[in-house]
Parts: structure tokens; sequence; C-alpha cells
């Protein structure tokens, strides 16, 4: 039900409200000096601020500025309500001219006046009150509600119900909460929930007084009949009368407002707006149970519990725990418990209330699993819940055992969180888990001797022993309390970032580092002598020594157990070849190799040695496996690869074998079998990115003749390696089967989005041509679900490496799709297709990659312009002389980079376009000549404004043939600093005196002020306008125009075609 409040007439009257307020402007009673004009405050006969002025200032307090408000109100209703409806629209963003005038007020409807506020308004910044960052702006919001609030206050007694105030205010705040302005929206909705909560005030304030009216009218009836006061009993019924009539009134104003704003605004598609809404039902809730604590309201908390964005689930979670905290309150919410349980156990489960009589074991279960949760301050309440639960209760048996070691209370407590751990089935998150548990049981988490002695001691008599599964969970918590400890941060996913330590928090995070030192530098020689051969557990255990204070080796005296960790380590690289146990040992080599330490000749020995050894060993084995004269098996290809998978070091010899092995995985990756072909191209495409240039970074200069760069054969071979497997549909993938279930679908996809990040780490390292990426760009859209993040994160590494080259790379990304569509469907081509739709969606998509800094990207943009200029007169007609090029559709996908580019530039590329066209092209109206009218629009249209909006930019897409007046620039604009004009000085896309002599379709005052004029004599701001400054190609494509040498159209010449251009540019364009 839509609800539509129409203006009432001012003069209206009620007389038992009111009173003498009703007088209005000019009438009697009227004090002299004080009114609002068009919103402005005047006080003897001087304009002071407005509204919007004094709010967002806040030097005067909201009271006396409502005070002053209600005072003129009463003299000139009209005139404070116009101040008052300007004060939301300038809190809207709206500025300068955007207001509404007394004339619109009283001559139009509120729909008009919404209409023509929403056509005027500058939506290029983006900003509004409500969004704009600072302190400033933070206290004006409190004060922008406070102030709605306390004006309900002050008018509740009288001003309310006088049929005009509030119907008007309701009247617009509902239009605008529906505007598809986005400030208008959310400024109104606002606006028209705080107005909702302080009616709910009133009414409840009325429901008091009723209350207390009906007590006193029936204990004034119930007196005898010589003590009563008939008098006073007239009196009491026409309070009561007059009390319901008031709580009628409003009643029908809170029902228009939620049904209005509420019911549509708490579903819209900006997340802030959706949270106000659910903020304020809350607030109802509470504060007027008896009417809003029911199923009808509650429903519309439980639906947006389910919203995709958090912060509007905590409000609802916020708004429901004030209802669960409160006994009374929480015993009406038996239906909305019974359909929303999880809501009840949240809260029960974070709250003081939790009990066994309130929770079940299923119950608490299902709390325990929040300490996986992402939101931190969840997971540490459902930490501190489980540790409650699990951890705080002592048997009889536990008292008297010691505090460290395999026997202790921590060794049974260690024990329940590995069960705890195992049971969850999240077995990749116990950095989640460590860091929920952190702030209730460090100490436990901290007892690394008892969890050593768990793993490296006997059992005693009668105790059952950890099994390899609970060994291994044990180890990973073990390292995520180590990381905590040392990091003092959470997780990747779980924090913001890493916060400033306090001096208390800088000591500990010291004191935790050396115990650690001191503790492992002992015990992890062992535990890796024991685990040796288990990969997870070695692997874990081999990020251990990244903690350590190495310095600790030589103070402590603690050299053997070095030496016994180095020997560890070889053990652990001549028994594995998994990748992960190799990182982790190169990765710990790494850290104790460092020359800031004395350790660092003892572990430089012991790894050269290592390095020695397996050098020599993939020599033997690569020199067997190329002279065979026979098809090398695979268990040669094994020890080949197993042993240059342990090699990690500088040696000149490696490069002939690196470039061999190079050319046998090439040859490998047009083999028949499927898992060969992308083992090799995994690995190729690693050691590209090794042995690149990034190799001799940091330093590494002597590095150099390592680098091993693809030619264009091999990274052609690789592209199509990865057209061929990667960007496949689901159903024609060759592994599939008919029997295939979702989980061999799942993995077979994780493969391929492998693959293809393997090949654009390769772009983004700029190991192969960014150009190669142009056949990765386009399938952005077709194949967005399956590797939309990995394209997309391509492209904005890419965009960081050479902005030019990617705009360069974009347009040849839809030029090939262009081509594509063209060679399928031929030169009769229907714009309004979905292959064509699909490239201009992809195009769009394409223009907001450059983000809203149209100076940062202004060359990258101007040169994808220039290159699709060329492209589109690229190839004659089919249709032979008169036939517009066959790439000419080609500028309607141009056109959604036109947004792009400034006000400068817009003109210059318009003029190189008409260096492209000849004077019949300029007159054509076919629909096959509306590409090119539509990118003249684009390019004229938005002449006047170089701060255009993505989204403006975007809606005007489908206006190809209407023109727009120019508007005369505003001094308030922003200009380019000076010397702009000679951003781009290394090479001229055109020069001045190839703008003055090319016949160019542009707007009269171009040919009066500037092609008569000697281009030497030009003011530097009209030079900066006509000529645009870029670097230019060598190959630069020869205009059309220039074929057709039997007309000569210099209009310097022929005054006739000068006229002619003059009366088109006015009449026709």
């Amino acid at each position: 039900m839509i609800v539509v409040l129409k203006y009432r007439e001012a003069d209206s009257q009620r007389g038992k409200k009111m009173g003498g307020d009703k007088s209005k402007g000019g009438g009697a009673g009227r004090v002299p000096g004080v009114g609002w004009v068009n919103g402005h405050h005047k006080e003897n006969g001087t304009e002071t601020m407005t509204l919007f002025e004094m709010v967002k200032m806040g030097k005067s307090a909201t009271q006396a500025v409502v005070d002053d408000w209600i005072e003129a109100y009463k003299h000139d209703k009209e005139s404070a309500l116009l101040g008052l409806i300007n004060f939301f629209i300038q809190c809207s963003g709206c500025k300068g001219i955007c207001a509404v005038s007394g004339e619109m007020f009283r001559h139009m409807q509120n729909s008009d006046i919404i209409r023509k506020m929403t056509e005027e308004f500058d939506e290029d910044s983006g900003d509004y009150p409500l969004t704009l960052s600072g302190p400033q702006w933070k206290k004006f919001r409190i004060n922008f509600c406070d102030f709605i609030a306390v004006l309900v206050r002050q008018c509740q007694y009288s001003i309310i119900y006088d049929e005009y105030m509030m119907d008007t205010v309701i009247s617009l705040l509902t239009g605008l909460s529906d505007s598809q302005v986005r400030a208008f929206r959310h400024t109104s909705t606002l606006a028209a929930m705080k107005l909702m909560t302080a009616l709910v005030n009133v009414a409840l304030n009325l429901s008091i007084n009723m209350d207390n009216t009906q007590r006193q009218y029936e204990a004034e009836r119930n007196k005898v009949i010589a003590k009563r006061a008939n008098d006073r009993l007239e009196l009491l019924l026409q309070k009561r009368k007059e009390l319901q009539e008031n709580q009628d009134e409003i009643e029908n104003m809170m029902n228009a407002i939620f049904k209005a704003v509420f019911v549509h605004r708490y579903r819209d598609a900006i997340a802030e707006i959706r949270a106000i809404c659910i903020e304020e039902i809350g607030v109802w809730m509470k504060l007027y149970s008896d009417a809003f604590l029911n199923d009808s309201y509650l429903k519309y908390v439980g639906w947006t519990m389910h919203d995709k964005q958090g912060e509007v689930r905590l409000k609802c979670l916020t708004a429901l725990q004030g209802l669960f905290y409160n006994r009374e309150l929480g015993s009406r919410l038996e239906l909305f418990t019974s359909r929303f349980k999880v809501s009840q156990i949240t809260f029960d489960a974070f709250s003081d209330r939790s009990s066994d009589e309130v929770l079940t074991a299923e119950d608490c279960e299902s709390v325990y699993h929040l300490v996986y949760s992402a939101h931190r301050p969840i997971a540490v309440s459902a930490g501190e819940f489980l540790f409650k639960k699990l951890f705080s209760h002592r048997g009889p048996n536990e008292e008297g055992l010691p505090r460290r070691g395999r026997q202790s209370l921590n060794g049974s407590l260690i024990k329940t969180t590995i069960f705890f751990f195992l049971e969850s089935e999240l077995h990749e998150h116990g950095a989640y888990l460590v860091d929920s548990l952190w702030d209730c049981a460090s100490e436990l988490l901290k007892d690394w001797e008892t969890m050593i002695s768990l793993l490296l001691d006997e059992p005693m008599p009668g105790e059952e022993a950890l099994n390899d599964r609970q060994e291994t969970a044990l180890v990973e918590i073990m390292l995520c309390a180590i990381r905590q400890a040392c990091e003092c941060h959470p997780p990747v996913g779980r924090g913001t970032g890493k916060r400033v330590l306090t001096a208390k928090e800088k000591k500990m995070q010291l004191d935790d580092r050396t115990r650690i030192t001191e503790i492992f530098a002992i015990a992890l020689p062992l535990l890796l002598a024991k685990y040796c051969v288990d990969i997870d557990k070695v692997t874990n255990l081999l990020q251990i020594p990244k903690f350590f204070d190495l310095d600790i080796y030589t103070t402590g005296r603690l050299e053997k157990h070095l030496d016994a960790l180095l020997r560890q380590i070889w053990e652990v690289v001549y028994k594995h070849t998994e990748n992960e146990v190799l990182e982790a040992c190169s990765t710990t080599y790494h850290y104790l190799c460092n020359e800031e330490f004395t350790i660092f000749n003892r572990v430089d020995i012991a790894r050269s040695q290592l390095l020695d050894e397996l050098l020599d060993k993939f020599n033997r084995l690569l020199e067997d496996f190329l002279q065979e004269g026979e098809e090398p098996d695979e268990d040669d290809a094994y020890q080949v690869l197993s042993t240059l998978k342990k090699i990690s070091g500088d040696t000149v010899t490696l490069r002939k074998q690196m470039k061999a092995f190079c050319l046998m995985c090439q040859h490998f990756i047009s083999s028949i079998n499927t898992a060969v072909k992308e083992q090799a191209f995994t690995i190729l495409c690693d050691l590209l990115l090794i042995f690149s240039h990034q190799i001799i970074s940091s330093g590494r200069e002597q590095l150099e003749c390592l680098i091993y760069s693809p030619d264009s054969s091999l990274q052609a071979e690789l592209l199509n390696f990865i057209l061929d497997l990667v960007f496949i549909d689901q159903d024609d993938d060759d592994n599939s089967t008919g029997l295939e279930d979702e989980a061999s679908k799942i993995e077979a996809l994780h493969k391929r989005r492998n693959l293809l990040a393997a090949y654009c780490k390769l772009i983004v390292y700029n190991v192969v041509e960014i150009n190669t990426g142009a056949d990765i760009f386009k399938q952005y859209t077709k194949y967005y679900n399956d590797y939309g993040d990995i394209i997309k994160e391509t492209m904005s590494k890419t965009r960081q490496i050479d902005k030019i080259q990617y705009a360069k790379t974009l347009i040849l990304s839809l030029q090939k799709l262009f081509n594509e569509m063209l060679s399928e469907f031929g030169f009769t081509l229907d714009r309004s297709s979905s292959a064509f739709c699909g490239i201009k969606e992809l195009a769009r998509r394409f223009s907001l990659t450059f983000g809203l800094d149209q100076l940062k990207t202004r060359e990258a943009v101007a040169m994808l312009h220039k290159d699709g200029i060329e492209f589109a007169f690229k190839v004659h007609s089919p249709q032979g002389d008169g036939g517009p090029p066959l790439n000419l559709p080609f500028l309607d996908i141009l056109c959604e980079f036109s947004s792009k580019l400034i006000r400068q530039d817009k003109k210059t590329v318009h003029m190189y376009l008409e260096r492209f066209m000849t004077f019949q092209m300029a007159l054509q109206r076919e629909d096959c000549w509306l590409p090119l009218i539509s990118y003249r629009n684009s390019l004229q249209g938005g002449g006047d404004d170089d701060t255009m909006s993505v989204i403006s930019g975007i809606s005007s897409r489908g206006s190809t043939v209407r023109s727009k007046k120019s508007k005369p620039t505003s001094a308030s604009k922003r200009r380019l600093p000076e010397g702009e004009c000679e951003l781009f000085s290394d090479a001229v896309w055109m020069n001045r005196e190839q703008s003055v002599s090319t016949p160019l379709m542009m707007h009269s005052p171009h040919l009066t002020s500037t092609v008569l004029r000697d281009p030497k004599k030009m003011r530097q701001e009209q030079s900066c306008t006509t000529a645009f400054i870029m670097p230019t190609e060598q190959h630069q494509q020869q205009p059309l125009h220039q074929q057709q040498a039997a007309i000569d159209y210099k209009y310097k010449k022929n005054s006739f075609v000068l006229l002619l251009m003059r009366y088109l540019n006015a009449h026709v364009y």
C-alpha cells in the first residue's frame, strides 16, 4: 500500500489545538524584523545563516535553533516551512541554486518539486554530507538527528497537529526516499526514521497520559456521590478524548512513514540505508513495545538477518540484543525465536543469562563453531564461552596435578583443545581457533613445554597416547600459538591490519620470542628427527625457526643444537620431493643464513654443501637422461625433476640445465596426456618467473647470467595452452564423464584456475608481453563466475605497470572480439545482437577500471581512443564508395570510454576523429551511420564538464542523437594546473598546423576563433584546448578523407562550404 499525503491548506483550523498560533505571515501579531525568506533566517532585516548552516556549524544549541524556527513558524508558516524544506534539500548535498523557492512551493506539486531537484542535483562528486569524512561531518550527522528529535519534541503539544507542518514534511521525505538519487534517498530515509522515532516518543507519552487520565477518572467516579466532582469528571473525559484524538493522529503519521518509507527502504540496494531502517525499528520495539514488539514488525528483523552485508546483520543483532537482555521483553518473542532460533542461541550464548537450562548441548555446539567466524568480536565471545564450558570446570581427580608437563592440568586441557579442533573438521583454520581463545586462554596456549612433552615423551601406564591425526593437529595448534605470540595480530581475514603495540605488549612480545627460541632450539631437532617422513608435521615444524631470536644461539651457547637442526633439514631435503616441504626448507635456510648474525658462516657452509651434492646428482641424472637413445621412462624424468626441485642456489652451470629442462617442458606441453601437459605447463611458468629479470633485483646482479626470457613462439604456445585448456565450458572438459559428481567438477575448475593464475603471473611480472593479456581480458565477462577475480586482479596489476600499454591491451581485446563477431555474422552486423551487446558490456567494465581520477589516466585513455578510431576507419566499406567503413560499429563500443576523457581531450579526440571523416560522412543519417553520430555526440555533449562521474557517463549512453546546450564554465569548477596543456611533451598527436588546414566538422565558434587566426598568436588557454599532445606511433593510419583528393574541402578558400558547415552545426547537430 502506497501512502500519499497531500498538502493541506495552511489556514485549516482545529479549535482544540494551536489557538492563537494560527496567524500567518503578514497577519496580526507578527514580530517585526524576524522571519525566514527562501530558507534564510532574517533578523532585523539582515539575512543570517540557513538552518543547514546553523546545524552544520553546531555553534548554537539545537534547542535554541528549534525555538527560533518555531517562533518564525508561528508568525509566517509558509516561509518557515520553506526553510525547513530547504534544510532537508541542502542536507542531501544540494548547493547554490538547487533550492526550493517560494514560487515553487506555492504553485508546484510535491512530485514536481522533487523531480526538479533531481534534475538540478550534481552527482559528479558522489559525496554528500552523510558520507563525508572528518570530525565536522560526523558531528553534523549527530546534530542533524538531534535537530529532528528536538523539533518534534518542542512541537508535540500543538504544531504537529495543525495538519500542515507534519503533512508537508512527511510528504517531502516520502518523495525524496523514493528518488533514484542516492543522496536524496539516504538523507531522507535517515530523516524519516529519526522523525518516526521522535513520533514514537510522543505516542508513548500520550499513552502514559491516557493511562493516568483514565486512572484519575476511575478514581473520581468511584467516589461517593457527595464527594464526586462532576465538573472534574467532564474535564477528565474531555482530556481523555483529546488525548485519544492526538494518539490517533500520531499513529496515522507513524503508519504513513512506516508504509511509505520503511517498508521500501529496509531492502534498499544501499547497505547503509538498510542498516538505518533496522537500527531504528529496534529502537521502536524497545521504546514502545506494546505497539511494535509483535510479529508484524519482528519479521522485518528476522528477514534482514540473512542480509549479504555484515553491517546490516550486525544491526539486526544489536537490535535484538536489547530485547533478549530484558527478561520481560524476551518472554514475548516466542514465535520469533521459534522461526529464528539461531538468534536466541547467539545472544543467550554471549550474555550472562546462558546456563544449562537455557541452552541444550546442540545449542552449545552451534555457538562453539562461531570461534571460526571471520568477525573477531563474535569469535572472541564464542571463545570465552567455549573456554568457560569446556576448560573451566575441574574434576576432583585434577586437583594437585603438576603445573607443567604431560601429566599436568594443562596437558588435559590441551588434549581437549585437540579433540574439539578435530571434531569441528575445520583443520585449515587452526589460526582462527587460537586467536579466538587467545584473550581468555593465552596461558594455556603458551604452555609449549607441555605440548612438546605430549609429542616426544612416552605415555604413562594407563594413559592413552595421541594418534597420528591428533599429533598433526597438536603441531598445527602449537605453530599457530607461536605465530600469535610473536606477531601479536589476528590472522588474515579477521583483522583490518597490524595495530600499534603498547610498551607493555612489546615487552611481552620480546619475552615470548626469547622463551620460544630457548625452548625450541633444543626441542625442534628432536621433533624433526621423530617426524622426518611426515609431510604435514615437517612442513609446520620447519616454520618455527622464522620466529627465533637468532642471537640466542650464540649468547645461550646453543651452537650444537643449531648443528643438529641443520642436519635434520639436510635429512628432510633428501627424503622429500613435495613442494611444500622443500619450500619450507628453503625458507628456513633463508632466515637462518642472515649476515647480521654470527651463525651465518655455519649455516652458509651447510647450505653450500647441500647445494653441491644436489647439483652433482642433477648433472649426472640429466646427462644420462639426455643421452639415452630410447624414450626416457617416467622414473628417469621423476629423478631429474625431483633433484631439480631440491636445488635452490646460484650457480653458473644451472643456466644450461635450466634451458634444457625448459625445452623439455615445452615439448611435454603438447603431450596427449592431460596431466602431463598441466604439470609441464605449471613447472615451465614457475621457472620462467623464477629466472626472469626479477632475479637480479635487490642487489643480485651476479645472477644476471641466469635470466631466461621466453621467445615469441614459446609465448604463443603458452597462450594457446591457456585458451585451449582453461577457457572451456564445464560440459566440454575432456576430463569430465557422465558419472562425474559435483566435487570432481569443482576440483577440475580449481585446476584450471591454478593454470590461469600461473600464466597471469607471467603477465603481471612482465615475463611475457603485456599485450598477450588481450586474449585473457576479452574473456572477463564470459567467464566472470569462474575466473573473474583472477582476470580483474591481473588487469589491476597491469594498469599499475604501464597505463598506456594497459589501455592498448584493453582496446586490442575489444578489437579481437569485434573481428570474431564479424567473422561469425558477416558484414550485416546487428548492433542489438547479444554478441555486440556483450562487447559493449565488456567495454563498460573496462572503462570502470580507470577509476575516477581522470588526470592520472588522461594519456592512457586518449591513446585508447586513438587506437579505437584508427581501427574503426581501418577497413574500407565492402559496399564500395559511399558506404560506411566495415569497422564503423566499433565506435559504438568506443563510446563507453568517452566519459573518461577530460574536457580538453574530448575536443581534441573529436578533432582527431574528423581527420578520418569526409564531408559526406557528416551528412549521413542512415542507421548504419548511427555509431559515428553516437560517438561524436559523446565527445561533444560532455565537452563542458571534465568531472563526469561514472554513473552519469553510463546513464547517458542511450542518448546518441540528442545534443546538449553548452553551459558557461563555473569559476568553482576544477581547473587544470598551469602547464597542463604541456602534460605530454614527447610527441604530438596532431600539430596545430594540421588542425588548421584539416576540414573538420566543428562548431562555428572554433572556425571563427581559432582556424582563421595564426596559431602562434593564440593565447595559451586556447592552444591548450585545441591541440592535444601525446605519444604517436610510427605506423599511423592514413585518414580516409586524404584518399579522396578529388574534392578540396579547405574551408579557408571555400566560403560556401564554411557557411554550410556552420548551418549544419547550428541546426542539425
